[in-house]
Protein backbone atom coordinates (compact mmCIF):
# COMPACT_ATOMS: atom_id res chain seq x y z
CA UNK A 1 0.00 0.00 0.00
CA UNK A 2 1.46 3.11 -1.27
CA UNK A 3 0.36 6.44 0.19
CA UNK A 4 0.72 10.31 -1.86
CA UNK A 5 0.67 13.09 0.54
CA UNK A 6 1.07 16.22 -0.88
CA UNK A 7 -0.14 19.86 0.45
CA UNK A 8 -0.52 23.68 -0.70
CA UNK A 9 -1.15 23.65 -4.41
CA UNK A 10 -1.65 27.49 -4.61
CA UNK A 11 -3.93 27.97 -7.88
CA UNK A 12 -0.36 26.20 -9.52
CA UNK A 13 -2.13 24.20 -12.16
CA UNK A 14 1.30 23.62 -14.25
CA UNK A 15 2.78 21.96 -10.63
CA UNK A 16 -0.63 19.84 -9.58
CA UNK A 17 -0.80 18.18 -13.09
CA UNK A 18 3.22 17.29 -12.93
CA UNK A 19 2.74 15.99 -9.24
CA UNK A 20 -0.47 14.01 -10.53
CA UNK A 21 1.87 11.94 -13.33
CA UNK A 22 4.71 11.56 -10.53
CA UNK A 23 2.62 9.75 -8.34
CA UNK A 24 1.02 7.64 -10.86
CA UNK A 25 4.77 6.54 -11.78
CA UNK A 26 5.00 5.85 -8.49
CA UNK A 27 1.87 3.29 -8.84
CA UNK A 28 0.49 4.93 -5.18
CA UNK A 29 -2.63 3.03 -4.00
CA UNK A 30 -4.15 6.61 -2.55
CA UNK A 31 -3.55 10.08 -2.57
CA UNK A 32 -4.48 12.59 0.16
CA UNK A 33 -4.08 16.51 0.31
CA UNK A 34 -3.65 18.63 3.24
CA UNK A 35 -5.05 21.79 1.97
CA UNK A 36 -4.31 25.51 0.63
CA UNK A 37 -5.66 24.29 -2.41
CA UNK A 38 -6.04 28.19 -3.33
CA UNK A 39 -3.81 31.74 -3.03
CA UNK A 40 -1.39 33.41 -4.69
CA UNK A 41 -1.24 31.38 -7.77
CA UNK A 42 -2.96 32.05 -10.95
CA UNK A 43 -5.52 28.88 -11.99
CA UNK A 44 -7.26 28.32 -8.49
CA UNK A 45 -10.38 26.95 -9.92
CA UNK A 46 -8.70 24.64 -12.27
CA UNK A 47 -6.69 23.39 -9.57
CA UNK A 48 -9.95 22.46 -7.23
CA UNK A 49 -11.68 21.22 -10.35
CA UNK A 50 -9.09 18.90 -10.76
CA UNK A 51 -9.30 17.31 -7.25
CA UNK A 52 -12.29 17.04 -7.38
CA UNK A 53 -12.70 14.90 -10.33
CA UNK A 54 -9.81 12.84 -8.96
CA UNK A 55 -12.10 12.71 -5.64
CA UNK A 56 -8.71 13.21 -3.73
CA UNK A 57 -9.52 13.45 0.24
CA UNK A 58 -8.71 16.85 0.83
CA UNK A 59 -7.67 19.20 3.98
CA UNK A 60 -9.38 22.40 4.28
CA UNK A 61 -6.23 24.64 4.79
CA UNK A 62 -5.60 28.10 6.02
CA UNK A 63 -5.68 29.77 2.43
CA UNK A 64 -8.83 27.88 1.46
CA UNK A 65 -10.53 29.01 4.85
CA UNK A 66 -9.64 32.81 4.44
CA UNK A 67 -11.51 32.51 0.77
CA UNK A 68 -14.59 30.83 2.65
CA UNK A 69 -14.94 33.00 6.13
CA UNK A 70 -13.16 36.53 4.55
CA UNK A 71 -9.82 38.47 4.61
CA UNK A 72 -10.03 38.35 8.47
CA UNK A 73 -10.19 34.55 8.79
CA UNK A 74 -6.44 33.48 8.40
CA UNK A 75 -4.23 34.26 10.95
CA UNK A 76 -1.19 34.42 8.58
CA UNK A 77 1.52 36.43 9.54
CA UNK A 78 3.91 38.63 7.24
CA UNK A 79 7.52 39.76 7.58
CA UNK A 80 6.45 43.30 6.58
CA UNK A 81 3.85 45.55 5.48
CA UNK A 82 4.79 45.17 2.21
CA UNK A 83 4.29 41.44 1.93
CA UNK A 84 0.79 41.72 4.02
CA UNK A 85 0.12 44.20 1.15
CA UNK A 86 0.49 41.54 -1.57
CA UNK A 87 -1.16 38.94 0.84
CA UNK A 88 -4.36 41.12 0.60
CA UNK A 89 -4.11 41.75 -3.08
CA UNK A 90 -3.89 37.95 -3.94
CA UNK A 91 -6.63 37.53 -1.53
CA UNK A 92 -9.20 40.20 -3.45
CA UNK A 93 -8.16 38.58 -6.83
CA UNK A 94 -8.69 34.79 -5.61
CA UNK A 95 -11.93 36.38 -4.16
CA UNK A 96 -13.20 37.83 -7.48
CA UNK A 97 -12.34 35.00 -9.92
CA UNK A 98 -13.45 32.16 -7.99
CA UNK A 99 -16.62 30.12 -8.55
CA UNK A 100 -19.51 29.58 -6.07
CA UNK A 101 -19.56 25.77 -6.64
CA UNK A 102 -15.80 26.12 -5.51
CA UNK A 103 -16.28 28.33 -2.47
CA UNK A 104 -19.31 25.80 -1.37
CA UNK A 105 -16.58 23.11 -2.32
CA UNK A 106 -13.62 24.40 -0.23
CA UNK A 107 -16.55 25.02 2.82
CA UNK A 108 -17.03 21.25 3.66
CA UNK A 109 -13.32 20.20 4.31
CA UNK A 110 -12.92 18.62 6.75
CA UNK A 111 -10.11 19.93 9.21
CA UNK A 112 -8.31 16.41 9.51
CA UNK A 113 -8.48 12.95 7.99
CA UNK A 114 -7.69 9.71 9.43
CA UNK A 115 -6.52 6.70 7.55
CA UNK A 116 -5.33 4.12 10.50
CA UNK A 117 -2.22 4.91 12.51
CA UNK A 118 -2.02 7.77 9.73
CA UNK A 119 -3.42 11.44 10.71
CA UNK A 120 -3.66 14.36 7.90
CA UNK A 121 -4.35 17.68 8.77
CA UNK A 122 -2.76 21.48 7.13
CA UNK A 123 -1.06 23.05 9.70
CA UNK A 124 -1.13 21.31 13.04
CA UNK A 125 -3.96 19.04 14.80
CA UNK A 126 -5.05 22.04 17.26
CA UNK A 127 -4.23 25.14 14.21
CA UNK A 128 -4.91 25.21 10.82
CA UNK A 129 -2.59 27.90 10.99
CA UNK A 130 -0.35 26.52 13.52
CA UNK A 131 3.19 26.41 11.77
CA UNK A 132 4.99 22.78 12.60
CA UNK A 133 8.28 23.80 11.58
CA UNK A 134 11.53 20.96 12.56
CA UNK A 135 12.70 22.77 14.86
CA UNK A 136 9.69 23.00 17.27
CA UNK A 137 10.24 22.11 20.68
CA UNK A 138 10.46 18.01 20.92
CA UNK A 139 7.48 18.09 23.49
CA UNK A 140 5.00 20.45 21.40
CA UNK A 141 6.07 18.13 18.12
CA UNK A 142 5.41 14.95 20.78
CA UNK A 143 1.83 16.21 22.59
CA UNK A 144 1.02 17.47 19.02
CA UNK A 145 1.44 14.21 17.50
CA UNK A 146 -0.01 12.01 20.44
CA UNK A 147 -3.54 14.01 20.71
CA UNK A 148 -4.48 12.86 17.30
CA UNK A 149 -3.88 8.98 18.65
CA UNK A 150 -1.93 8.42 15.68
CA UNK A 151 2.19 7.07 14.67
CA UNK A 152 2.73 9.74 11.84
CA UNK A 153 1.23 12.68 11.74
CA UNK A 154 1.39 14.19 7.41
CA UNK A 155 1.21 18.07 7.82
CA UNK A 156 2.16 21.06 5.07
CA UNK A 157 1.74 24.70 5.70
CA UNK A 158 5.32 25.70 6.40
CA UNK A 159 6.34 24.67 2.47
CA UNK A 160 9.35 23.23 3.52
CA UNK A 161 8.84 19.48 3.34
CA UNK A 162 10.74 17.29 6.45
CA UNK A 163 10.61 14.23 8.62
CA UNK A 164 10.84 14.00 11.98
CA UNK A 165 11.66 11.01 14.11
CA UNK A 166 9.84 11.38 18.11
CA UNK A 167 11.58 8.74 19.74
CA UNK A 168 11.18 10.10 23.17
CA UNK A 169 10.50 7.02 25.73
CA UNK A 170 9.84 7.57 28.60
CA UNK A 171 8.34 11.42 29.14
CA UNK A 172 8.28 13.20 32.06
CA UNK A 173 6.30 16.16 33.19
CA UNK A 174 5.94 18.39 36.01
CA UNK A 175 1.98 18.96 37.78
CA UNK A 176 1.13 21.82 39.84
CA UNK A 177 -2.21 21.82 40.95
CA UNK A 178 -3.85 24.56 42.97
CA UNK A 179 -3.26 24.24 46.86
CA UNK A 180 -0.53 21.49 46.38
CA UNK A 181 3.25 21.35 45.48
CA UNK A 182 4.77 20.18 42.62
CA UNK A 183 4.30 16.37 41.23
CA UNK A 184 6.72 14.80 38.48
CA UNK A 185 4.95 12.62 36.35
CA UNK A 186 5.69 10.55 33.82
CA UNK A 187 4.44 8.00 31.03
CA UNK A 188 6.05 6.15 27.75
CA UNK A 189 5.57 7.14 24.44
CA UNK A 190 6.46 4.87 21.74
CA UNK A 191 8.43 6.51 18.26
CA UNK A 192 6.13 8.91 17.10
CA UNK A 193 6.78 10.76 13.31
CA UNK A 194 5.85 14.03 11.88
CA UNK A 195 5.71 14.68 8.08
CA UNK A 196 6.25 17.58 5.95
CA UNK A 197 4.76 17.28 2.42
CA UNK A 198 6.13 20.68 1.37
CA UNK A 199 4.20 22.18 -1.38
CA UNK A 200 3.46 21.71 -4.74
CA UNK A 201 2.66 25.06 -5.61
CA UNK A 202 5.05 27.04 -3.71
CA UNK A 203 8.02 25.61 -3.02
CA UNK A 204 10.42 27.29 -0.47
CA UNK A 205 13.14 24.66 0.02
CA UNK A 206 14.97 26.97 -2.16
CA UNK A 207 14.24 25.18 -5.86
CA UNK A 208 11.70 25.26 -7.84
CA UNK A 209 10.68 21.97 -8.03
CA UNK A 210 6.84 20.57 -6.52
CA UNK A 211 7.24 18.34 -3.30
CA UNK A 212 4.98 15.47 -2.13
CA UNK A 213 5.62 12.59 -0.03
CA UNK A 214 5.19 8.76 -0.94
CA UNK A 215 4.60 6.67 2.28
CA UNK A 216 5.31 2.88 1.96
CA UNK A 217 2.87 1.41 4.58
CA UNK A 218 4.33 -2.39 3.97
CA UNK A 219 7.86 -0.97 4.44
CA UNK A 220 6.87 2.33 6.71
CA UNK A 221 9.48 4.02 3.92
CA UNK A 222 8.72 7.63 3.95
CA UNK A 223 9.88 9.23 0.62
CA UNK A 224 10.21 12.65 -0.04
CA UNK A 225 9.60 13.55 -3.87
CA UNK A 226 10.74 16.50 -5.91
CA UNK A 227 9.22 17.26 -9.02
CA UNK A 228 10.59 19.48 -11.75
CA UNK A 229 7.16 21.20 -14.47
CA UNK A 230 7.72 24.14 -16.37
CA UNK A 231 7.04 26.94 -13.55
CA UNK A 232 8.16 29.57 -16.33
CA UNK A 233 4.66 29.32 -17.72
CA UNK A 234 3.15 29.60 -14.05
CA UNK A 235 5.34 32.31 -13.63
CA UNK A 236 3.87 34.22 -16.98
CA UNK A 237 0.35 33.27 -15.85
CA UNK A 238 0.94 35.04 -12.61
CA UNK A 239 1.89 38.31 -14.21
CA UNK A 240 -0.98 37.87 -17.39
CA UNK A 241 -3.90 37.53 -14.15
CA UNK A 242 -2.07 40.65 -12.36
CA UNK A 243 -0.87 39.06 -9.43
CA UNK A 244 1.63 40.77 -7.91
CA UNK A 245 5.03 40.05 -9.68
CA UNK A 246 7.05 39.10 -6.79
CA UNK A 247 4.94 35.81 -7.03
CA UNK A 248 6.53 35.04 -10.25
CA UNK A 249 10.04 35.81 -8.86
CA UNK A 250 9.98 33.62 -6.17
CA UNK A 251 8.74 31.00 -7.31
CA UNK A 252 11.29 30.70 -9.98
CA UNK A 253 13.61 30.55 -6.87
CA UNK A 254 11.64 28.44 -4.68
CA UNK A 255 12.50 31.10 -1.72
CA UNK A 256 9.89 32.74 0.75
CA UNK A 257 10.27 36.39 0.75
CA UNK A 258 12.41 38.79 -1.64
CA UNK A 259 11.54 42.40 -0.46
CA UNK A 260 13.41 43.61 -2.77
CA UNK A 261 12.23 42.36 -6.16
CA UNK A 262 9.27 44.34 -6.76
CA UNK A 263 11.26 45.14 -10.29
CA UNK A 264 9.48 43.33 -12.81
CA UNK A 265 12.40 43.08 -14.76
CA UNK A 266 13.39 40.48 -12.07
CA UNK A 267 11.00 38.06 -12.95
CA UNK A 268 11.71 34.93 -14.32
CA UNK A 269 14.52 34.95 -16.56
CA UNK A 270 14.01 33.10 -19.39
Amino acid sequence: MKIAVMSCIHGNYEALNAVLSDIDDQNADKIYCLGDLVGYGPHPNAVVEMIRALDIPTCQGCWDEDIVEGLNACECSYPSVLAEKRGKLAHEWTNQVIHPEVREYLAQLPLSLRDDNLCFVHGSPHNQHEYLLPEVDAFVAMERVLSTGADILFCGHTHVPYVRSLNAGQLQIRVKSTGKSEEDMSFSAPLKRIVNAGSVGEPRHGRPNATYVIYDADTDQITLREVEYDYQKTCAAIIEKGLPPIFAWRLARGIEFAERADDPTHVCER
